[in-house]
C-alpha cells in the first residue's frame, strides 16, 4: 500500500495552489521512507537538489519527510530568512506535530502548507502577473509512491 493515496495527494498538492494564490513564494513537499542523518541535512541538500534556490526572489520552501523514520524539516531560501522573524519555521513546524503526533501526515502537511503561506503572504504578498516557478507535485524521493 502507498504512503499517501492518490486523493491524499491531491489534498496537499491542492493546499500548495491554494497557499500561493496568497504569496509568491513557492513552497513543495519532499518525501522518502528514510532520513539517513539529521533532517535538516537532508532537506537542505535536496532544496538545491531541486532547484528551490532559483527562483526570482529567492523565497522558496521546502517541506521535508521522512515517514518511516518520523523525522522532518522546513527550510527556506535566503529572501525569506532575511525578512522573517526568528521563530517563524519553529512555529509552522509546531502547527505540524500537533497533527503527526496523532497520526494524521497528511492534515499536518497541509497544517504546514498553510501556515507557511499565510506567513510568507506577509512578507511576499502575491503580485499580479505572478508565474508559478516550482511544480506544485510533491516529490518522493524513493518513489515509492509516485502519483500515476
Amino acid at each position: 500500500m502507498p504512503f499517501l493515496t492518490e486523493q491524499e495527494q491531491d489534498l496537499i498538492t491542492s493546499a500548495i495552489a491554494e497557499a500561493e494564490k496568497l504569496t509568491s513564494g513557492e513552497i513543495r513537499i519532499a518525501v522518502e521512507k528514510h532520513c539517513p542523518g539529521e533532517a535538516l541535512d537532508r532537506a537542505t541538500t535536496y532544496f538545491t537538489k531541486l532547484g528551490m534556490d532559483k527562483t526570482a526572489l529567492r523565497n522558496g520552501v521546502l517541506i521535508y519527510l521522512a515517514y518511516v523514520d518520523h523525522k522532518f524539516a522546513i527550510i527556506g531560501d535566503k529572501g525569506i530568512n532575511k525578512r522573517v522573524e526568528p521563530d517563524f519555521w519553529e512555529t509552522t513546524q509546531i502547527a505540524m506535530k500537533a497533527h503527526f503526533a496523532g497520526g494524521n501526515i497528511v492534515n499536518g502537511l497541509v497544517a504546514g502548507i498553510t501556515t507557511a503561506g499565510e506567513k510568507l503572504a506577509l512578507h511576499f504578498p502575491y503580485q499580479s502577473g505572478d508565474i508559478n516557478e516550482l511544480p506544485n507535485d510533491i516529490i518522493f524521493m524513493d518513489q515509492s509512491n509516485k502519483k500515476l
